[in-house]
């Protein structure tokens, strides 16, 4: 059905897909300022307009403890970015009518067919039964019921610490057992939090798939787009290009540990657990952007994408420090939904999500746009998304 694509993207000079050259060395001198002055130790900044990358610059030092420099075929721990990637994957197999979305999840493993809800008082838990099953939509939406153990301090959170569900020593297989033993947040399909729902969805497509959730992604996804340098781990010959953090966090001194990719992965996390190159999340993006193909490959249908971007949400409560005013959620993407209302510029209709260690992307159909940051800072993460994107769209001149 696909083909290996080794064509690179095309490309183009900024004033050619209506981009303003002087707007992106100003992006660029602002990443070479945080860098000089230490805040980061390095960065790869990629945008593409009109299916044409027009910018594609590595910034700093690969790693801060050689002062090896950046090259823009850096590989980066990507963390919550594999959530997209494994969002399509189960969209692949849904539209292959191997599930359903209103499929409760327990319909393919079994230890979520009796899930309760936690009602906390103290640091008491009661269980109460879930009302409806968390559904495969649930898990793509993150309305399951499921959290991560450091989204708060409650009892139910404290649980998911006790029972080491990020341990790197299991399989996904056991992982999914873990989770489905522990109290659910919310009652599913009421409340949308950020949770180890991705997880279980790694573990749904090795279920259905027969496969293990890396040789999926890679047979039916990696290869087919040309994502040469993704996986779950980074082999020997390429490890000199793993970018790193540096030690501490140099504005609060807290230490700073990040996933080591250089040993192959038990737990190949759905949620978290992969690592990219800016140019491999590119071809990702212009999957996306091209409705579901790139050149000869095609992932998924055009009504598919527009499925997985819309809001699912619905007014649905929402939790402000993940979902901005103006946003909800579609299927592994948040989703802007108004114009205004967030504090950073985007277009109605645009998708986007990021992950833990500061790396950043963004499809917007309607400027035909999209951009990806990559950059190794837990603690800063936060400024560089919103600054990365304030001036490309300060870059967009027609």
């Amino acid at each position: 059905m696909s083909t290996a694509l080794s064509a690179p993207l095309p490309t183009a000079r900024p004033e050619e897909v209506g981009l303003y050259q002087p707007a992106l060395d100003r992006l660029s001198a602002a990443l070479n300022d945080r860098i000089a002055s230490g805040h980061i130790p390095g960065a790869v900044a990629l945008v593409a307009r009109h299916g044409k990358v027009a910018y594609h610059q590595a910034f700093g030092r690969l790693d801060p403890a050689t002062g090896a420099p950046m090259g823009t075929d850096a590989i980066f721990r990507i963390y919550s970015m594999t959530k997209a990637i494994v969002s399509v994957a189960v969209m692949m197999l849904w539209e292959e009518g191997r599930l359903l979305l209103s499929d409760p999840i327990g319909k393919y493993i079994p230890a979520f067919a009796d899930t309760t809800v936690g009602v906390v008082s103290g640091d008491a838990i009661t269980r109460t039964a879930a009302i409806n099953p968390i559904t495969v939509q649930d898990l793509l939406r993150h309305t399951s019921g499921l959290t991560y153990e450091f989204r708060g301090t409650t009892a139910i959170h404290k649980a998911y610490t006790e029972a080491r569900t990020a341990r790197l020593k299991q399989t996904n297989a056991e992982q999914a057992e873990t989770l489905a033993a522990l109290p659910l947040l919310y009652q599913p399909g009421t409340r949308w939090e950020y949770s180890r729902s991705t997880d279980v969805l790694g573990r749904l497509v090795e279920v259905i798939s027969g496969q293990t959730l890396g040789a999926f992604l890679k047979d039916r996804i990696l290869t087919p787009l040309g994502m040469t340098d993704s996986g779950f781990g980074v082999p020997d010959a390429q490890q000199s290009r793993i970018a790193e953090a540096f030690a501490k966090d140099p504005e609060g001194g807290a230490d700073v540990a990040l996933l080591d990719v250089r040993r192959p992965a038990l737990f190949e996390s759905g949620g978290g657990g992969m690592v990219a190159t800016a140019m491999d999340y590119a071809r990702f993006m212009a999957m996306l952007m091209g409705n579901g193909r790139l050149g000869e490959a095609r992932l998924l249908g055009r009504k598919t994408v527009e499925l997985m971007t819309s809001d699912h949400l619905g007014g649905m409560p929402s939790t402000p420090d993940l979902l901005p005013p103006g946003h909800g959620f579609g299927l592994g993407f948040a989703v802007r939904l108004q114009a205004g209302m967030s504090p950073f510029p985007g277009s109605v209709g645009s998708y986007y999500w990021g992950g833990a260690a500061g790396t950043t992307f963004w499809v917007d159909p309607v400027e035909r746009l999209f951009a990806v940051l990559m950059i190794q800072a837990p603690v800063q993460r936060e400024h560089y998304r919103v600054l990365f994107r304030d001036l490309v769209y300060a870059a967009v001149a027609d």
